[in-house]
C-alpha cells in the first residue's frame, strides 16, 4: 500500500479530499469510508458528525436566544422552549464535547505514541456507528412525538439534567424521555468501546522506549480520560435503565407516591456528570499543552506536575457530586464536605494554568491561530473555573441557584473551556491530516469573532443571574430589568453563528488551495510531524525508536556550546520523505469491514422494539447476532 503524494495538485476540493483517501483490498469511494477501519477515516468522521450536531444545537441555541431576547417571547411556545434546551444542552454534552474529543483521540493517539493503529480497529469503528445512530435516533424525536410542521415537537422536554419526577409519564407524556433514555444509553456504548480501545492502545502499543513520562502531555490526558468514561458511564447505564422502567414497566424508582426516591437520580447523575465534565474537559487541556509547547518552542514547563494534576483531577471528580446539590436538604455536614473537596480540586487545576503560563513565559512566541484559541481556552476557563469557586461555597451557591449566574459559568467552563481548546486543535492538526493549512487571516476572524462573541453572550448572563432571572424560563415579564442583558445576549450569539460561518468558510476555500502545508509546519516536537502529510495508511514506515520525551524535537535541534538551539541538517524530515518513497508493500493492515455497522444498526431496532412494538425485539437482536458472528468468523487481515 503506497503512502500520500506530496507532489502538487490542482486545487479542487476533489482533490482535497482525495488526499485524505487511501486504497485498501479493493474498496474505494463511499463504500471505503463505510468499511473503513483506519483510525484516522474514524477520527475524521467522528468531527464531520459531531460537527454537524454542533450546528445543529448552535441552531436550537439561537432560537431560544430569540426567545428570550425581549420579554413576552412569542417564537415558541412553553413546551417547545423546554424541548429545544433539553435537545440542545443533550446535543453540546454527548453529541458535540464528547465525540470531538474521541475524533483527535482516533487522529492522534496511534501517531503520537509510535503506532500503526489502535489496537482494535473493528471496535473502533462500531464504536463510531453506535455514535451515529444513537446521535440520530435521539434527533428522531423531533418528528416522531408531534407533526413539526404544524408547530408540535415530540422531542424530550425535561432538561438535558432529566431530573426525576419529571421524567414519570405523567409528566412527561408520548415517547421523548424515551428516545433521550435510549439515546444516551446506546451512547454510553459507543463511550465504553472507545475508552477501553485506548486504554489498551496506550499501554500495550507505545513506540519502543516510549516510557509513560516520555508519553506527550494529551496522550496522558487521553489515558485519564478513558479511565473516566469506563467508571463514569455505568453509573448513568444505571440509571438510565430505571427511567425507562419507571416509564415502560410501572416500576416505582423515582414515584415518590409509591415509595420511590426522586433524590436518587440526581445523586446518581451527579455521580457521573461530575467526573463528566472532565471528561469534556481534560482532552482540550491536552490540546492546548502540546499547542503551548510548540508555539512558545520550548518545552512543556513542569511536565511531571501537569501530569500529575491531571491525574489527580480525575481521582478528585469522584469526590465532589453533590456540590449540584446543595439546595436539595442534604444537611450542613454534608454541603460542607462536599464545600471542601470541590475547593480542593481548584489546586490540580491551579497547577496546569500555572504551568501553561510559565510554558509561554520567556518563550519565542509564534501568535498563530492555534496558539489565539488556546490562549483564549485558557482566559475563559479560568474565568469560568473563579465562578466555579463561588459556586463552591454554600451560602454563595443558595444565592445563584438555578439563575443564569448557573448557566454562565457552565458554558464558561464547557463552550469558552473545551470547544476554544478543541478548535485549537483543529487549526493545528489540520494540515497533518489534509495537507493544507487553514488560512491564517480568517483564521484570527474566527477567532476573534468567537471571542467577542462568546463573551458578549454569556457575560451579561451573569448580570441578569445576579439581578434574579431563573433559568429554564421560557419568557419573563416586562419591567425586571432583565431586557437589556438579555437582548445583549441574544446579539453575542448571533455573532458566534457568524465566527462558525467564517470557519467552515475557511475550511472549504484551504482545502481548495493549490498550496501544501508541508510535513512539519509548526515545527512540530511530537511524532506526528515526523511523517508525511496526509500521513499514509500505516502511519511509519518503520516503528520509531524514541530515546526521551519530546524525541521528535531533538532529532532535528541540538544545543551549540553556547546553549542555543541548532537545527540539524540531516534530521527526522528529510528521513520521512525517504521512507515515503518506498511502497512498503510488506506492511499488512486490518481490512475494510462492513459488520461493525452491522452490529450497531441493532442498537436502534431494540430500542424501536421497546417503545412501539415488542416484535421488532428478535429483528434488533438477529441483526446484532448475524453481524457478530460475520464479525466473529472475519480474517484479521486480506
Amino acid at each position: 500500500m503506497a503512502g500520500a503524494t506530496i507532489g502538487e495538485r490542482p486545487g479542487t476540493l476533489r482533490d482535497a479530499l482525495r488526499d485524505v483517501r487511501d486504497q485498501t483490498a479493493g474498496y474505494s469511494g463511499i463504500w471505503s469510508w463505510i468499511t473503513t477501519v483506519d483510525h484516522k477515516r474514524i477520527g475524521i468522521m467522528y468531527g464531520v458528525t459531531a460537527f454537524v450536531f454542533f450546528l445543529a444545537g448552535g441552531i436550537e441555541a439561537l432560537v431560544i436566544r430569540l426567545q428570550l431576547a425581549t420579554p413576552n417571547g412569542g417564537v415558541v411556545n412553553a413546551d417547545q422552549f423546554n424541548q429545544l434546551f433539553t435537545m440542545h444542552g443533550t446535543t453540546m454534552i454527548f453529541l458535540v464535547v464528547m465525540p470531538l474529543s474521541a475524533a483527535f483521540f482516533n487522529l492522534l493517539v496511534p501517531l503520537m505514541i509510535g503506532a500503526r493503529d489502535v489496537a482494535f480497529p473493528r471496535l473502533n469503528a462500531f464504536s463510531y456507528w453506535v455514535f451515529l445512530g444513537a446521535g440520530i435516533f435521539m434527533n428522531v424525536s423531533f418528528f416522531t412525538g408531534g407533526n413539526i410542521f404544524q408547530g408540535e415537537l415530540g422531542a424530550p422536554g425535561a432538561g438535558w439534567f432529566g431530573y426525576a419526577p419529571l421524567t414519570l409519564n405523567q409528566f412527561s407524556p408520548g415517547h421523548g424521555i424515551d428516545y433521550w433514555a435510549f439515546g444516551l444509553l446506546i451512547l454510553g456504548i459507543a463511550s465504553m468501546a472507545s475508552g477501553f480501545n485506548f486504554i489498551v492502545t496506550i499501554i500495550n502499543m507505545r513506540a519502543p522506549g516510549m516510557t509513560f513520562f516520555r508519553m506527550p502531555l494529551f496522550i496522558w490526558m487521553t489515558l485519564v480520560t478513558s479511565f473516566l468514561i469506563i467508571f463514569a458511564m455505568p453509573i448513568i447505564t444505571v440509571a438510565l435503565f430505571q427511567v425507562l422502567a419507571d416509564r415502560l414497566f410501572g416500576a416505582n424508582f423515582f414515584n415518590a407516591e409509591l415509595g420511590g426516591t426522586p433524590l436518587l437520580w440526581q445523586h446518581m447523575f451527579w455521580l457521573f456528570g461530575h467526573p463528566e465534565v472532565y471528561i469534556l474537559i481534560l482532552p482540550a487541556m491536552g490540546i492546548v499543552s502540546e499547542v503551548f509547547a510548540t508555539f512558545a518552542r520550548k518545552p512543556l514547563f513542569g511536565y511531571p506536575f501537569v501530569v500529575f494534576s491531571g491525574v489527580a483531577i480525575g481521582l478528585m471528580s469522584w469526590g465532589v457530586w453533590a456540590h449540584h446539590m446543595y439546595t436539595t436538604g442534604l444537611g450542613s455536614v454534608a454541603n460542607s464536605a462536599f464545600g471542601f473537596t470541590t475547593l480542593l480540586i481548584a489546586i490540580p487545576t491551579g497547577i496546569k494554568i500555572f504551568n501553561w503560563i510559565a510554558t509561554l513565559w520567556g518563550g519565542s512566541i509564534s501568535l498563530k491561530t492555534p496558539l489565539l484559541f488556546a490562549v483564549g481556552f485558557l482566559a475563559m476557563f479560568v474565568i469560568g473555573g473563579l465562578t466555579g469557586v463561588m459556586h463552591s461555597m454554600v451560602p454563595s451557591d443558595y444565592q445563584q441557584q438555578d439563575t443564569y449566574f448557573v448557566v454562565a459559568h457552565l458554558h464558561q467552563v464547557l463552550l469558552g473551556g473545551a470547544l476554544f481548546g478543541l478548535f485549537s486543535g483543529v487549526y493545528y492538526w489540520f494540515p497533518k491530516f489534509t495537507g493544507r493549512l487553514l488560512n491564517e487571516k480568517w483564521g484570527q476572524l474566527h477567532f476573534w469573532l468567537m471571542f467577542i462573541g462568546f463573551n458578549v453572550t454569556f457575560q451579561p448572563m451573569m448580570i441578569s443571574g445576579m439581578l434574579g432571572m431563573p433559568r429554564r424560563i421560557s419568557t419573563y415579564s416586562e419591567g425586571l430589568g432583565w431586557e437589556f442583558w438579555n437582548m445583549l445576549s441574544t446579539v453575542g450569539a448571533f455573532l458566534i453563528a457568524v465566527s462558525v460561518l467564517v470557519f467552515m468558510y475557511n475550511v472549504v476555500i484551504s482545502l481548495r488551495s493549490k498550496e501544501r502545508a508541508g510535513d512539519d509546519p509548526w515545527d512540530g516536537r511530537t511524532l506526528e510531524w515526523a511523517i508525511p502529510s496526509p500521513p499514509p495508511v500505516y502511519n511509519f514506515a518503520e516503528i520509531p525508536q524514541v530515546k526521551e520525551l519530546d524525541d521528535f524535537w531533538h532529532t532535528k535541534y541540538v544545543e551549540n556550546e553556547q546553549g542555543q538551539l541548532v537545527r540539524v541538517v540531516a534530521g527526522a524530515a528529510e528521513q520521512a520523505e525517504e521512507a515515503e518513497d518506498d511502497a512498503h508493500h510488506d506492511i499488512h493492515m486490518p481490512s475494510p469491514s462492513y459488520f461493525p455497522i452491522i452490529v450497531a444498526s441493532g442498537f436502534p431496532f431494540i430500542a424501536f422494539g421497546f417503545m412501539y412494538d415488542f416484535a421488532l425485539l428478535p429483528v434488533g437482536a438477529v441483526v446484532m447476532l448475524v453481524g457478530l458472528y460475520g464479525w466473529a468468523l472475519e480474517p484479521a487481515t486480506e
